[in-house]
């Protein structure tokens, strides 16, 4: 068994936790509404502007002994760049307020995310952060392309106000290969745990973030202008 089919196996059921969110069934059923959406994007604005400056973090703590991680970073660092970007537009282009959801706080479970991916970079072990990259892009490949097309027939928007979701996910697909094979030439097996604790957690926080839109649905909906009737 590789590392990530190991990784897979032992996250299994905090992968299931999240995946077990209504608010993602609903997704999945098409049973959206603009403010659910907007509301998930402005949560995905506030952990997604922080991937670049923790790859830099883990880039910056690589140990030696990891020297040739650096160039799978530089290329992550390529590929992640701007993304923040996409969730904004895609606010905009649904009928959200970029500027109110860049300024607004993050939810407690969402900048908690964060925080534990900084803390596992900079306190114990930067490689554990490849846990919390199995799993957002595993997330992404299993959830982005098949929730968005329902999402966007069932609010009825353009397709210009998915390029996070669509474009992330098929982005993410190269990606899952890429992390496999990062996750092999983990050799020892202190860095697989701190993979694997990582994975754990962020499962959880992750979790914990879709569990909390439909709450906060209440107060963004007052800044989302009514949609038009055909």
């Amino acid at each position: 068994m590789t590392f990530h089919e190991q990784l897979a196996r032992v996250t299994a059921p905090d992968r299931e936790f999240l995946l077990s969110a209504p608010v993602i069934r609903r997704a999945l059923a098409g049973d959206v509404t603009r403010e659910l959406y907007v509301a998930f994007l402005t949560q995905a604005y506030h952990h997604v502007r922080h991937t670049v400056p923790l790859l830099m973090a883990v880039g910056a703590r690589v140990p030696d002994r990891h020297a040739w991680l650096r160039d799978a970073i530089l290329h992550y660092l390529e590929e992640e760049t701007g993304h923040d970007e996409w969730i904004l537009n895609d606010i905009e282009r649904a009928g959200g307020d970029r500027a109110a959801a860049a300024a607004s706080e993050p939810s407690v479970a969402t900048e908690a995310m964060v925080a534990y991916a900084y803390d596992t970079v900079m306190r114990r072990n930067p490689l554990g952060f490849f846990g919390m990259v199995h799993v957002l892009e595993g997330t992404s490949v299993a959830l982005a392309l098949n929730a968005a097309g329902r999402i966007q027939q069932a609010l009825e928007l353009p397709s210009n106000a998915f390029t996070y979701l669509k474009s992330h996910g098929e982005l993410d697909k190269e990606h899952i290969n890429d992390l496999a094979g990062i996750l092999e030439r983990f050799a020892d097996e202190d860095d697989r745990q701190a993979v694997i604790r990582c994975a754990r957690g962020i499962y959880w926080l992750y979790g914990q973030m879709f569990r909390g839109l439909e709450s906060a649905v209440p107060l963004m909906a007052a800044g989302l202008p009514q949609r038009r009737s055909a």
